[in-house]
């Protein structure tokens, strides 16, 4: 039984250090700006990496070309498509250190 203590510390220490990885590159996608465009680039989005918006930009002839239920759509599209450039971001930064784990267990 004695024999299975130094490699249960090694794998608690290993987790450690993922665990402190993975905070690291969270802090680092906080910190990340993401854009999101609608299908014809008439909005964009920005996104920090903690999820909240920091700007939306309308091109002034959209304004002019549609109705507000439209403008609405047009900006929910340049929205989502923020979040998932966030969500392909926070993906790949993590994917290593996932793997990494999903090797332990």
């Amino acid at each position: 039984m004695n024999a299975d203590l130094p490699e249960m510390e090694e794998l608690v220490q290993l987790m450690q250090h993922q665990q402190a990885e993975i905070d690291r590159i969270r802090q680092d996608i906080d910190t990340v700006l993401v854009s999101g465009y609608s299908r014809n680039d008439e909005v964009t989005a920005t996104l920090r990496g903690t999820g909240r918006f920091t700007e939306f930009e309308i091109d002034p002839e959209a304004l002019r070309r549609y109705d507000a239920r439209d403008i609405g759509e047009v900006i929910a599209e340049a929205a989502n498509d923020a979040l998932e450039q966030l969500a392909r971001l926070a993906e790949q930064r993590l994917a290593p250190v996932l793997s990494a784990t999903d090797e332990l267990t």
